[in-house]
């Protein structure tokens, strides 16, 4: 997957009322929403990322970035346990693609003035499960595995992973608002169903 990044460097954000045009160094603008989504106080200027935000970009990158934190822990076993040459390239695709979306995310993250280690302001009750529930068991079990039991397990369960991260990129897509997180989703949504055809071949092969 790619992400594709803006080129927008924000000088500084004025606090004002809805709608007003914000000039910065560059000669580039945003657009600040008031209400619900106007960056907190400690939100900061960040090259590349749109001040604009809402609640739904905000549980997009709190559960997306600990979600592709699960998915490199689980391919990056597979460098050693694996069998398959194929599994092995698809892994390595998953943590080259995954640990620049990451980065991007923090990157969000420092925009808006999120913490996401605590989830910032975000409700996580109000998610219910968490998309991360299982990984460190799944990882753990995979750690015990090796050769084609290993690709099998391996398989199965990025499957189910990458299932759950469309559909929460499928959420963002219609309830977002900051460009770089909607783009981010949509990449998700493209690259990662492929992926997912791509592991159903490789598991009916083995």
């Amino acid at each position: 997957m790619h992400t594709t990044s803006r080129t927008t460097r924000l000088a500084g954000i004025a606090a004002v009322a809805a709608s007003l045009l914000v000039l910065s160094a560059c000669g580039g603008a945003s657009t600040i929403t008031a209400g619900a989504g106007t960056p907190s106080s400690g939100a900061s200027a960040v090259a590349g990322i749109d001040a604009e935000y809402n609640d739904a970009d905000i549980a997009f990158i709190t559960d997306m970035k600990p979600h592709h934190e699960g998915a490199i822990m689980m391919a990056g076993l597979a460098e050693t346990r694996a069998e398959s040459a194929e599994v092995k390239e698809l892994a390595s695709r998953i943590v080259d693609a995954q640990d620049p979306e990451i980065e991007m995310m923090n990157k969000m993250a420092m925009a808006w003035g999120v913490d996401l280690e605590s989830g910032g302001d975000h409700d996580m009750s109000a998610m219910g499960e968490s998309p991360m529930a299982g990984t460190d068991e799944g990882a753990a079990a995979l750690e015990m595995l090796s050769g084609a039991e290993f690709d099998r397990e391996f398989l199965t369960m990025m499957t189910v992973h990458h299932e759950a991260a469309v559909e929460m990129a499928k959420t963002e897509l219609s309830d977002g608002m900051n460009p770089q997180a909607k783009q981010m989703a949509s990449d998700i949504i493209a690259s990662q169903t492929a992926e997912i055809a791509e592991m159903q071949r490789l598991l009916a092969a083995l």
